[in-house]
């Protein structure tokens, strides 16, 4: 096994990958699994129940409780603190430590604090500084004490992780990247009486809706859908306020700010979708092809990919 131990590391495990670095004054505990081409930096600790994937990078300044899991490609940034134990007592200890995931190739800024039990999902990107107190969506960008969702990586239009990148806005020119989702422009008619959008279920939808929900009374900082159908298709369309919805097939993300009442979003099967940044106001109408069945969702973010991948299809958003 080709790993490299400072003079002044302490590495007791033997469960570690090739080409694994464990710098100075970095202590490594015998039950610990590391995986290979990973960089342990000076000062870093190593609990027993934890297990770290291949090519993690855990800088200088972190601690690794029983209980955290970090999947392939995580970056841990400097001073980045877990938590096992939501109820802490000196000498006083929990029959089992919660597990904290971190979802592949996530990244976790400075100082960051991550509350135990917690799932940080795939590519997710935590801000320096941000606490974590409810698991992250994956791809999600939070920042601030509490952490709060600001965007999602790769989801703007220019493909930037910036949350001041553009957003996809309905409108003439507006044009999905994802397989599986369109924008579906419906009637709309103003004059000094107000206005009015109508469309025939038979002929106008791109299916016959047999449900419908609407979601309103969303606090902003709070998350809805965060899951993908197996066969059922949807029509999100915002009648007030406004509400942003990330749609991901696997492969593409986009961002949508939908915030006219005469657009919907078409959302096929194996679609993963997810809404976030309600206004106040907002009222989101949600039309269904199917009958709510709870077997037809998929709320685990590495299942869809899995299931995507094996179906080579594309994939819809949901209500939660």
């Amino acid at each position: 096994m080709t790993i490299f131990v400072h003079e002044r590391g302490l590495c007791e495990s033997t469960t570690v990958g090739d080409g694994t670095r464990v710098w100075a004054f970095a202590h490594v505990l015998p039950g610990a699994r590391i995986g290979a081409d990973c960089n342990i930096c000076d000062h870093v600790f190593v609990e027993n129940d934890v297990v770290v994937g291949d090519r993690v990078t855990i800088k200088s300044g972190v601690q690794l409780w029983d209980g955290v899991r970090l999947a392939d490609d995580v970056f841990v940034g400097p001073n980045v603190t877990f938590t096992n134990d939501p109820f802490p007592r000196s000498k006083a200890y929990p029959a089992k430590f919660p597990e904290t995931f971190v979802g592949p190739g996530a990244s976790l800024g400075a100082n960051a604090t991550i509350l135990p039990g917690l799932a940080i999902g795939r590519d997710a990107m935590i801000g320096a500084g941000a606490v974590v107190t409810k698991d992250v969506p994956p791809h999600a960008i939070v920042v601030g004490n509490p952490a709060r969702i600001v965007g999602y990586v790769n989801a703007r239009d220019e493909g930037a992780a910036s949350p001041g990148a553009a957003v996809a806005q309905p409108g003439e020119d507006t044009v999905s990247r994802v397989p599986g989702v369109s924008l579906i422009r419906m009637t709309r008619v103003d004059d000094l009486r107000g206005g009015l959008v109508a469309a025939n279920f038979d002929g106008d939808l791109p299916f016959m809706p047999r449900r419908f929900f609407t979601i309103f009374g969303v606090p902003s900082a709070d998350v809805r859908g965060a899951h993908a159908h197996r066969v059922c298709e949807q029509l999100l369309v915002c009648v007030q306020g406004s509400v942003r919805a990330v749609v991901d097939d696997g492969t593409h993300l986009q961002e949508f700010i939908l915030d006219r009442p005469d657009y919907g979003l078409h959302v096929r099967p194996m679609i993963w979708g997810t809404q976030y940044r309600y206004s106040s106001d907002a009222v989101l109408l949600v039309l269904a092809s199917h009958p709510y069945d709870a077997g037809d969702y998929i709320r685990d973010h590495e299942q869809f990919l899995r299931e995507a991948g094996a179906s080579g299809g594309s994939a819809a958003a949901g209500e939660s």
